[in-house]
């Protein structure tokens, strides 16, 4: 497997080499930014492609076909029309906040975007701490979403902010717990480690086996919860709320939560094939040598990307297969249901791990 650190240590050495240290340090952080936002950028336009013509397939159409092949260039029309729409102030609105929430969302998304392991040493963000940094830093986005809500001056704004927020802060907890058993299982919160243990020893998927598959289960429910989408949608359901917290937003302002909508939901896949699918790190079966030396020819940026799109795509499924709860069953599923499940879970990886019955 290649590793991609090789390529940084290449890169700053040049840089080094004609510039002094602290001004090879600020190119190098903004090549990074470049390519976060390059990427966020590219994956979000694959991703509302990719919803479209899922969400045909399920409801046996054929979605977007007429801008380019294929409807290939449908999304690209959508963002340039986005891009030259008029961004439209509220009379009564508090501009300030009103303005910034779009802001703090996309802001909290890159840097969970940052976090995720790409590659063998291609990690952008990656500490010893690095699952509680992931979750400290997503929960800032919520702020973003209760400010659009109330400062829009709006009923259904603000109900949808409320619902939101209720829904993401509830179901963090049980996304919290599942990261909890994984790191029980790998014994460190850093990616890079978590990774590197998957490709040693198998997936922790695997590694885990009952447990780590119900806590995997959980995770791509918790999942489309924390990224308002369907059936948990509820927050912007259109038949009640119009549009929920972004309902007064226009142009940009409403294409930066559209954006992180996508993203996120990309976020959460990456998430799961790093704690539970080795990220990374190749499929592994002990004994078949020629197999597994195959299978490590293969990029690892590819691995990820497959993995992350396979997740991708079950959540896809989850939301076009199951209606949209109420508001109650929705924060019944979690406080009655998931987030004890979860708390068993944790208690019985805790003995896997401590009577040694974890392969």
């Amino acid at each position: 497997m290649f590793d991609f650190q090789i390529v940084s240590t290449w890169l700053h050495g040049v840089l080094t080499g004609v510039m002094p240290e602290w001004a090879a340090i600020l190119t190098e952080s903004v090549l990074v930014a470049l390519l976060i936002i390059t990427l966020y950028a590219v994956f979000a336009i694959v991703l509302i492609y990719m919803e479209r013509k899922i969400c045909a397939f399920f409801q046996c159409r054929l979605g977007p076909m007429r801008v380019g092949k294929w409807g290939l260039l449908q999304v690209f029309s959508d963002v340039f029309k986005m891009l030259t729409k008029e961004i439209i102030e509220m009379r009564q609105s508090d501009r300030l906040l009103h303005n910034m929430a779009p802001f703090l969302v996309v802001a909290a998304s890159m840097t969970t975007f940052a976090c995720l392991p790409w590659n063998m040493g291609g990690h952008i963000i990656d500490f010893n701490v690095g699952v509680f940094f992931f979750l400290a830093i997503g929960s800032i986005g919520v702020v973003g979403i209760l400010l659009a809500g109330w400062s829009s001056n709006n009923k259904y704004s603000l109900i949808g902010a409320m619902r939101s927020g209720a829904q993401i802060i509830s179901y963090e907890l049980s996304i919290g717990m599942v990261m909890l058993t994984m790191i029980c299982l790998t014994g460190t919160m850093s990616f890079s480690e978590i990774c590197q243990q998957q490709a040693d020893y198998g997936w922790n998927i695997l590694r885990g086996h009952v447990p780590a598959v119900l806590a995997f289960i959980i995770y791509l429910i918790a999942g489309n919860a924390e990224c308002n989408r369907g059936p948990f949608d509820l927050p912007e359901s259109e038949s009640e709320l119009t549009a929920g917290y972004h309902t007064e937003y226009s142009g940009m302002h409403f294409g930066y939560y559209y954006l992180a909508e996508y993203l996120n939901l990309f976020i959460c896949a990456g998430m799961a094939s790093t704690i539970f699918l080795g990220g990374w790190a190749p499929i592994y079966f002990p004994g078949l040598e020629g197999f597994n030396d195959v299978m490590a020819m293969i990029p690892g940026c590819v691995w990820f990307l497959g993995k992350t799109f396979f997740v991708v795509f079950l959540l896809m499924w989850e939301r076009w297969t199951f209606p949209r709860l109420r508001i109650d069953q929705i924060l019944s599923l979690e406080w009655k249901y998931l987030l004890p499940f979860t708390m068993v879970l944790l208690v019985v990886m805790a003995l896997c791990v401590s009577l040694g019955l974890t392969f």
